[in-house]
Order: C-alpha cells, then structure tokens, then sequence
C-alpha cells in the first residue's frame, strides 16, 4: 500500500498489509505532529503535494527497499492537508524474516521518502502565525504554485 491520504493513517491496518508468517519481524515508523517547534507551540501541520510526482518517487523508494532487502513487504502512507498535534503524518511498515533488516528497511524507507519525495509542509503556530517548511530536495518547487 502506497498512498497520500486527507484522512487519519490507520496504522493498524497498515501493519496487516504488510504481516505474513513468512516474516518474523513487522515494524512501523509513525512521524507524530510534535506540540512545538523552534521555540514555537505548534497548532498544526498543512501538508501539500506534487502528487502525481510523490507517489512516482514513493513507488521507486518502496521498489529499492524491497530489491535492497529481499523478502521483505513494505507500505508507506503520508497525509496531505491539515495534521494536528499527536496526529500521524507519515507512516512506514516493513516486514521481513529478520529484525535487523526490518530496521534498515524502515529506516531506509522513511529517510528517503523525507529526503526526496516532492511535499511540503506549513507549520501552523498556536499565535496565528505560520511558516513553509521546505523540502531539502525540492526546494526550489514552490508549494503555493
């Protein structure tokens, strides 16, 4: 299961996609709205996307983890528009026979999909104020178009 989603990440279902008995080791990465951020009380987060181009790079992250650590099932889900505090913003689940690849796995998933998938996000502060955050990658893309 690969996909950018408005509503909230149902985490345990995402685990299932992925579970079988010929993997000994289900792990999930769960990016939670944290309360603050740079000294600031956070609201929320406002996710945006270049949608069609994410899920491309989505697949091509989900295709290198399952090359690099065969067997293995993975699923990744991001949200797109507003997330609150204590919210999922993105979650990753891999499954393979042993622990130690699950890890490598996930963590290859998530600093990838962090580090080159084309989305964005607007910090939403408790004052009123708000500021983009930019992807590393993308930052020359303009989220507001």
């Amino acid at each position: 299961m690969i996909a950018l989603v408005r509503e909230p990440i149902n985490v345990e279902a995402l685990v299932n996609s992925v579970r079988s008995v010929q993997y000994g080791a289900a792990l999930v990465f769960q990016g939670v709205v944290r309360a603050d951020d740079h000294d600031r009380k956070v609201r929320a987060l406002f996710y945006e996307a270049y949608e069609s181009a994410a899920l491309a790079e989505m697949n091509v992250i989900v295709t290198e983890v399952q090359e690099r650590f065969s067997p293995c099932a993975i699923s990744m889900l991001h949200r797109l528009g507003h997330v609150f505090v204590g919210e999922v913003s993105v979650a990753v689940t891999v499954a393979t026979p042993h622990r130690s690849d699950a890890f490598d796995a996930c963590r290859y998933a998530i600093d990838n999909l962090k580090a080159r998938v084309p989305i964005w996000k607007k910090e939403e502060y408790a004052d009123g104020g708000a500021s983009w955050r930019a992807n590393p990658v993308a930052e020359s893309a303009d989220p507001k178009g």
